[in-house]
Protein backbone atom coordinates (compact mmCIF):
# COMPACT_ATOMS: atom_id res chain seq x y z
CA UNK A 1 0.00 0.00 0.00
CA UNK A 2 1.33 3.42 -0.93
CA UNK A 3 0.75 5.76 1.98
CA UNK A 4 1.78 9.13 3.32
CA UNK A 5 1.83 10.47 6.87
CA UNK A 6 1.26 14.18 7.42
CA UNK A 7 1.45 15.84 10.83
CA UNK A 8 1.47 19.37 12.16
CA UNK A 9 4.77 20.72 13.46
CA UNK A 10 3.94 19.83 17.06
CA UNK A 11 4.82 16.23 16.13
CA UNK A 12 8.35 16.11 17.54
CA UNK A 13 10.77 14.00 15.54
CA UNK A 14 14.48 13.41 15.25
CA UNK A 15 16.06 13.89 11.82
CA UNK A 16 16.39 10.11 11.57
CA UNK A 17 12.68 9.60 12.27
CA UNK A 18 11.72 12.16 9.64
CA UNK A 19 13.77 10.26 7.08
CA UNK A 20 12.60 6.77 8.05
CA UNK A 21 8.90 7.63 8.33
CA UNK A 22 8.86 10.08 5.43
CA UNK A 23 6.57 12.32 7.47
CA UNK A 24 5.52 15.66 5.99
CA UNK A 25 5.24 18.34 8.67
CA UNK A 26 2.86 21.26 8.22
CA UNK A 27 4.21 24.20 10.24
CA UNK A 28 2.29 26.33 12.68
CA UNK A 29 3.04 30.03 13.02
CA UNK A 30 4.52 31.42 16.23
CA UNK A 31 4.25 35.07 17.24
CA UNK A 32 6.27 37.02 19.81
CA UNK A 33 5.10 40.62 19.95
CA UNK A 34 5.54 41.85 16.35
CA UNK A 35 7.84 38.99 15.29
CA UNK A 36 6.54 35.94 13.45
CA UNK A 37 8.32 32.59 13.25
CA UNK A 38 7.55 29.61 11.04
CA UNK A 39 7.82 26.34 12.93
CA UNK A 40 9.85 24.46 10.36
CA UNK A 41 13.37 23.08 9.94
CA UNK A 42 14.78 26.61 9.56
CA UNK A 43 13.70 27.69 13.05
CA UNK A 44 16.53 27.86 15.60
CA UNK A 45 14.93 26.54 18.79
CA UNK A 46 17.65 27.97 21.05
CA UNK A 47 17.26 31.44 19.52
CA UNK A 48 13.48 31.17 19.75
CA UNK A 49 13.69 30.22 23.45
CA UNK A 50 15.84 33.29 24.10
CA UNK A 51 13.35 35.46 22.22
CA UNK A 52 10.54 34.06 24.38
CA UNK A 53 12.47 34.95 27.54
CA UNK A 54 12.88 38.54 26.39
CA UNK A 55 9.29 39.02 25.20
CA UNK A 56 7.13 40.95 27.71
CA UNK A 57 3.96 39.09 26.70
CA UNK A 58 3.16 35.43 26.15
CA UNK A 59 3.77 33.90 22.72
CA UNK A 60 0.83 33.33 20.40
CA UNK A 61 0.35 30.59 17.84
CA UNK A 62 -1.69 30.17 14.67
CA UNK A 63 -2.67 26.85 13.15
CA UNK A 64 -2.00 25.98 9.49
CA UNK A 65 -4.66 26.88 6.96
CA UNK A 66 -6.49 24.21 4.93
CA UNK A 67 -4.38 25.30 1.95
CA UNK A 68 -1.23 24.56 3.94
CA UNK A 69 -2.38 20.96 4.36
CA UNK A 70 -3.58 20.57 0.77
CA UNK A 71 -0.07 21.37 -0.50
CA UNK A 72 1.09 18.10 1.07
CA UNK A 73 -1.61 15.91 -0.52
CA UNK A 74 0.05 15.75 -3.93
CA UNK A 75 1.84 12.56 -4.94
CA UNK A 76 1.07 9.02 -5.99
CA UNK A 77 0.10 7.84 -2.48
CA UNK A 78 -3.54 6.76 -2.46
CA UNK A 79 -3.72 6.60 1.35
CA UNK A 80 -3.02 9.68 3.46
CA UNK A 81 -3.03 9.75 7.26
CA UNK A 82 -2.96 13.09 9.07
CA UNK A 83 -2.03 13.47 12.75
CA UNK A 84 -2.82 16.72 14.56
CA UNK A 85 -2.68 18.37 17.93
CA UNK A 86 -5.59 17.72 20.24
CA UNK A 87 -8.77 19.32 18.91
CA UNK A 88 -9.27 20.81 22.38
CA UNK A 89 -5.96 22.70 22.22
CA UNK A 90 -5.75 23.92 18.62
CA UNK A 91 -7.74 24.56 15.48
CA UNK A 92 -5.29 22.42 13.51
CA UNK A 93 -7.54 19.35 13.54
CA UNK A 94 -10.49 21.27 12.07
CA UNK A 95 -8.23 22.90 9.49
CA UNK A 96 -6.97 19.48 8.37
CA UNK A 97 -10.54 18.15 8.09
CA UNK A 98 -11.58 21.12 5.95
CA UNK A 99 -8.53 20.51 3.76
CA UNK A 100 -9.50 16.85 3.34
CA UNK A 101 -13.07 17.71 2.37
CA UNK A 102 -11.99 20.33 -0.18
CA UNK A 103 -9.40 18.05 -1.73
CA UNK A 104 -11.72 15.05 -2.03
CA UNK A 105 -14.23 17.06 -4.05
CA UNK A 106 -11.88 16.71 -7.04
CA UNK A 107 -9.57 13.82 -6.15
CA UNK A 108 -10.02 10.13 -5.44
CA UNK A 109 -7.88 9.23 -2.42
CA UNK A 110 -8.29 7.83 1.06
CA UNK A 111 -7.61 10.55 3.63
CA UNK A 112 -8.17 10.30 7.38
CA UNK A 113 -7.46 12.87 10.09
CA UNK A 114 -6.48 11.60 13.54
CA UNK A 115 -7.20 13.84 16.54
CA UNK A 116 -4.23 12.85 18.70
CA UNK A 117 -5.93 14.11 21.87
CA UNK A 118 -2.33 14.78 22.81
CA UNK A 119 0.62 16.84 21.57
CA UNK A 120 4.36 16.69 21.05
CA UNK A 121 5.70 13.15 21.45
CA UNK A 122 2.13 11.83 21.69
CA UNK A 123 1.76 12.71 18.01
CA UNK A 124 5.11 11.06 17.35
CA UNK A 125 3.91 7.77 18.80
CA UNK A 126 0.80 7.89 16.62
CA UNK A 127 2.88 8.46 13.47
CA UNK A 128 5.09 5.51 14.42
CA UNK A 129 2.02 3.30 14.96
CA UNK A 130 0.58 4.25 11.54
CA UNK A 131 3.86 3.36 9.84
CA UNK A 132 4.13 0.09 11.75
CA UNK A 133 0.65 -1.02 10.70
CA UNK A 134 1.06 0.11 7.09
CA UNK A 135 4.36 -1.71 6.73
CA UNK A 136 2.71 -4.81 8.22
CA UNK A 137 0.26 -4.83 5.32
CA UNK A 138 -2.86 -3.54 7.08
CA UNK A 139 -5.40 -1.85 4.82
CA UNK A 140 -6.67 1.71 5.21
CA UNK A 141 -9.70 0.91 7.39
CA UNK A 142 -7.79 -1.53 9.57
CA UNK A 143 -5.18 1.14 10.27
CA UNK A 144 -7.85 3.67 11.23
CA UNK A 145 -9.50 1.25 13.67
CA UNK A 146 -6.25 0.13 15.28
CA UNK A 147 -4.77 3.62 15.56
CA UNK A 148 -7.95 5.05 17.09
CA UNK A 149 -7.81 2.22 19.61
CA UNK A 150 -4.17 3.06 20.26
CA UNK A 151 -5.02 6.73 20.86
CA UNK A 152 -7.68 5.64 23.37
CA UNK A 153 -5.05 3.69 25.32
CA UNK A 154 -2.27 6.29 25.17
CA UNK A 155 -1.21 8.42 28.14
CA UNK A 156 0.55 11.79 28.03
CA UNK A 157 2.26 13.42 31.03
CA UNK A 158 4.37 16.53 31.35
CA UNK A 159 6.54 18.33 33.87
CA UNK A 160 7.39 21.97 33.21
CA UNK A 161 9.72 24.42 34.88
CA UNK A 162 7.10 27.15 34.48
CA UNK A 163 3.37 27.19 33.77
CA UNK A 164 3.22 30.87 32.81
CA UNK A 165 3.04 30.36 29.04
CA UNK A 166 0.29 27.77 29.34
CA UNK A 167 -1.70 30.12 31.56
CA UNK A 168 -1.19 33.25 29.45
CA UNK A 169 -2.19 31.33 26.34
CA UNK A 170 -5.43 30.21 27.96
CA UNK A 171 -4.48 26.52 28.09
CA UNK A 172 -4.47 26.59 31.90
CA UNK A 173 -6.27 28.65 34.53
CA UNK A 174 -4.02 31.55 35.52
CA UNK A 175 -4.48 31.10 39.28
CA UNK A 176 -3.01 27.59 39.02
CA UNK A 177 0.21 29.01 37.58
CA UNK A 178 0.37 31.79 40.18
CA UNK A 179 -0.15 29.42 43.12
CA UNK A 180 2.39 26.97 41.72
CA UNK A 181 4.99 29.73 41.52
CA UNK A 182 4.29 31.13 44.99
CA UNK A 183 4.38 27.74 46.69
CA UNK A 184 7.30 26.32 44.66
CA UNK A 185 4.96 23.61 43.44
CA UNK A 186 5.85 21.69 40.30
CA UNK A 187 2.61 20.15 39.08
CA UNK A 188 2.64 16.99 37.03
CA UNK A 189 0.09 17.52 34.28
CA UNK A 190 -1.45 15.11 31.83
CA UNK A 191 -3.97 14.80 29.05
CA UNK A 192 -7.53 13.66 29.55
CA UNK A 193 -9.18 11.11 27.26
CA UNK A 194 -10.95 14.06 25.62
CA UNK A 195 -7.64 15.77 24.90
CA UNK A 196 -7.75 18.53 27.50
CA UNK A 197 -5.18 19.18 30.25
CA UNK A 198 -5.58 17.78 33.76
CA UNK A 199 -3.66 18.16 36.99
CA UNK A 200 -2.27 14.77 38.03
CA UNK A 201 -0.09 15.59 41.06
CA UNK A 202 1.14 18.65 42.95
CA UNK A 203 4.70 18.22 44.20
CA UNK A 204 6.88 20.75 46.01
CA UNK A 205 10.28 21.09 44.40
CA UNK A 206 11.51 19.97 40.99
CA UNK A 207 13.63 17.01 42.12
CA UNK A 208 10.70 15.43 43.94
CA UNK A 209 8.41 16.14 41.00
CA UNK A 210 10.89 14.51 38.61
CA UNK A 211 10.85 11.30 40.63
CA UNK A 212 7.08 11.49 41.07
CA UNK A 213 6.70 11.70 37.29
CA UNK A 214 8.42 8.32 37.04
CA UNK A 215 6.15 6.84 39.71
CA UNK A 216 3.09 8.25 37.95
CA UNK A 217 3.79 6.11 34.90
CA UNK A 218 3.01 3.04 37.00
CA UNK A 219 -0.19 4.65 38.27
CA UNK A 220 -1.47 5.22 34.75
CA UNK A 221 -0.80 1.80 33.19
CA UNK A 222 0.26 -1.64 34.42
CA UNK A 223 1.40 -3.48 31.28
CA UNK A 224 4.58 -2.09 29.72
CA UNK A 225 6.23 -4.82 27.65
CA UNK A 226 4.29 -4.03 24.47
CA UNK A 227 4.40 -0.25 24.90
CA UNK A 228 6.82 2.32 23.54
CA UNK A 229 7.55 5.41 25.63
CA UNK A 230 8.65 8.67 24.05
CA UNK A 231 10.31 11.60 25.81
CA UNK A 232 10.33 15.10 24.32
CA UNK A 233 12.52 17.78 25.87
CA UNK A 234 12.94 21.52 25.48
CA UNK A 235 16.65 22.27 25.63
CA UNK A 236 17.35 19.73 28.41
CA UNK A 237 18.77 16.61 26.75
CA UNK A 238 20.76 15.50 29.82
CA UNK A 239 17.63 15.65 31.96
CA UNK A 240 15.75 13.62 29.33
CA UNK A 241 18.55 11.03 29.31
CA UNK A 242 18.43 10.80 33.10
CA UNK A 243 14.68 10.28 32.89
CA UNK A 244 15.08 7.61 30.22
CA UNK A 245 17.61 5.69 32.29
CA UNK A 246 15.50 5.79 35.44
CA UNK A 247 12.35 4.71 33.58
CA UNK A 248 14.24 1.83 31.95
CA UNK A 249 15.33 0.56 35.36
CA UNK A 250 11.82 0.66 36.81
CA UNK A 251 9.66 -0.45 33.86
CA UNK A 252 10.11 -2.96 31.03
CA UNK A 253 8.97 -0.82 28.11
CA UNK A 254 9.47 -2.32 24.67
CA UNK A 255 11.41 0.79 23.66
CA UNK A 256 12.18 4.28 24.99
CA UNK A 257 13.27 7.13 22.74
CA UNK A 258 14.06 10.84 23.08
CA UNK A 259 13.17 13.65 20.68
CA UNK A 260 13.86 17.41 20.81
CA UNK A 261 10.85 19.70 20.91
CA UNK A 262 9.78 21.76 17.94
CA UNK A 263 8.97 25.44 18.18
CA UNK A 264 5.31 24.83 18.93
CA UNK A 265 6.00 22.34 21.73
CA UNK A 266 8.71 24.64 23.13
CA UNK A 267 6.25 27.55 23.13
CA UNK A 268 4.15 25.91 25.83
CA UNK A 269 6.64 23.61 27.54
CA UNK A 270 9.21 26.43 27.76
CA UNK A 271 12.89 26.02 28.52
CA UNK A 272 13.51 22.82 30.51
CA UNK A 273 10.09 21.30 29.86
CA UNK A 274 9.58 17.53 29.56
CA UNK A 275 6.68 15.69 27.88
CA UNK A 276 6.30 11.91 27.90
CA UNK A 277 3.77 9.69 26.15
CA UNK A 278 3.26 5.93 26.25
Amino acid sequence: MKYKIIADSCCDLTAEMKSELNVSLVPLHLMLEDKEFIDDENLSILEYIEEMKKAPTAPRTACPSPEDFIKHFAGDEDNIFIVTLSQELSGTYNSAKVARDIYLENHDKNIYVFNSRSASVGETLIALKIAELAEAGKDFQEIIIEVERYIDSMETLFLLQSLSHLAKAGRLKSYVAVLASLLAIKPIMGSTKAGTIRLVHKVRGYKKAFLKLIDTIGEEVKDFKDRILGIAHCNCYERAMDLKEKIAVKYNFKKIFIVPMSGLSSTYADDGGIVIAF
